[in-house]
């Protein structure tokens, strides 16, 4: 792969060229779209169980309408064409295609992903999937969710499932997108789906997850899948105070985790000290490390924001963060977004170089940027500038990350739709397309006007 010099941003001066076939595209997931919650044979899932219990979505919001995506794909679908979009990225969402996540397939459920994948051909865009974005059928978690083991070998089911069906027209294959979200946010902190607090529990998901991404990796590529994929968030974490030692416990937990298992076939042996702590490794049986260990084709980066971290002796450890005592996680410096989150374009190009050379046997796609602001419709318009700016600037750094020697082969914004943002409700937007909820009306922001610039010239 190649790139032009970048060069400087005088005005009327041309900006980065990305290499020949860069893929550019837009993300989104079932769950945070798709509505129809409970219509032609969908069951509940984790997250429906979850937003319903009072206090743990902003207002009471649900996913049950959404953006009504389930209805309005096609409107959707030809709103990608007009923005120039090569590639989608979307969910599957496990209980509307197997409803009590083994056995019965529902064809209705399963059919509906067969005419969204057509209609995206037909419109020259290629369907990128991800068959888990945290909506486990309620069932499984009644059966003890991700911190049971048999968990993963009903993923790698319901993956055969899909690929059964759309796997003559789907070439690129995500199995799980953020592990460390599901089983953290999920299983420790509790403040996703489907809410408990057990750190024990969270070690055990964050395994069987992995598992579970083997399990289906094995049986995608036995079914022919051309291209398959991990997606991680991934986020540098940098100490502020001169030490690293705090980094490092951070690191671990957030990032090698996960890496390191998927690419590399172990644990790395800081992290087994902090799992051995809580509730020991008797979840880790052999040969489970061989089985997760899959040759992939992508690793999936989703970046927003890098970890802020210093040293605070008698600190407890953070909720997400079992084993980061001692750690204080630091306020960001500088400009943020409606998240809260710290705008920092450079440690994007960081994470991809460090990705590249750590793991070099893996192409690189970034599947999830973006930020959340708080956006306004003035008639047909929004004036999203703070968003144009946030794209620009990361994108600049995908492209310096390539000229330093990434092998970064895409860029998916997050997201192509405003939606539900899970514990947010309706509060925060992440889209570069504003949705009216009341009317569900589309208008596209200045930032899609200004993306579908980029892809036209192939750069900034």
């Amino acid at each position: 792969m190649t790139t032009e010099t970048t060069t400087t941003r005088g005005a009327g001066s041309p900006g980065p060229v990305f290499p020949d076939g860069f893929v550019w595209g837009a993300a989104t997931a079932a769950y945070q779209i798709e509505g129809a919650a409970a219509e032609d044979g969908r069951a509940p899932s984790i997250w429906d169980t979850f937003s319903k219990a009072p206090g743990n979505v902003a207002d009471g919001h649900t996913g049950d309408v959404a953006c009504d995506h389930y209805h309005r794909y096609a409107d959707d679908v030809r709103l990608m064409a007009d923005l120039g979009l090569a590639a989608y990225r979307f969910s599957v969402a496990w209980p509307r295609v197997m409803p009590t996540g083994a056995g019965t397939v529902n064809a209705a459920g399963l059919g509906f992903y067969d005419r969204l994948v057509d209609e995206l051909l037909a419109h020259g865009i290629t369907p990128y999937v991800t068959l888990y974005h945290w909506d486990l059928p309620q069932t499984l978690e009644d059966a003890g969710g991700w911190a049971a083991r048999d968990t993963a070998a009903r993923f790698a089911d319901y993956a055969a499932v899909v690929h059964g069906r759309l796997g003559d027209r789907v070439r690129t294959w995500t199995t799980l997108n953020e592990p460390w979200v599901a089983a953290f946010l999920g299983y420790c902190s509790g403040v996703h789906a489907p809410g408990r607090r057990d750190p024990a529990a969270a070690f055990r998901a964050a395994h069987h997850l992995l598992l579970g991404h083997g399990l289906a990796a094995r049986a995608l590529r036995a079914a022919g899948a051309a291209e398959i994929a991990l997606t991680l968030n991934l986020s540098p974490v940098i100490q502020t105070d001169g030490g690293e030692s705090e980094a490092r416990v951070v690191d671990g937990l957030l990032n090698r985790q996960f890496l390191d298992p998927a690419l590399r076939g172990r644990y790395p042996e800081d992290l087994l000290e902090i799992v051995a702590r809580h509730g020991g490794l008797g979840h880790v049986q052999d040969g489970d490390l061989d089985v997760i260990h899959q040759p992939i084709d992508l690793l999936g980066v989703n970046y927003y924001n890098p970890t802020f971290v210093s040293a605070a002796p008698g600190e407890p450890a953070a909720p997400p963060f079992p084993g980061s005592e001692g750690v204080r996680f630091d306020p960001p410096p500088g400009p943020v977004t409606a998240m809260g989150w710290p705008i920092d374009p450079a440690g994007l190009e960081t994470l991809l170089v460090r990705l590249s050379r750590d793991y070099p046997e893996v192409g690189l796609l970034i599947t999830e940027n973006g930020a959340a602001f708080d956006d306004h419709a003035t008639g047909d318009a929004v004036h999203d500038d703070d968003r144009v700016a946030f794209l620009d600037g990361h994108l600049r750094a995908a492209h310096a990350a390539i000229a330093a020697g990434a092998d970064l082969r895409g860029y998916l914004v997050w997201s192509l739709l405003d939606n539900f943002e899970w514990a947010y409700g309706y509060h925060k937007r992440f889209g570069i397309v504003y949705i009216d909820y009341e009317t569900q009306r589309r208008v596209p922001k200045d930032s899609a006007l200004w993306y579908r610039d980029v892809i036209r010239r192939n750069g900034l």
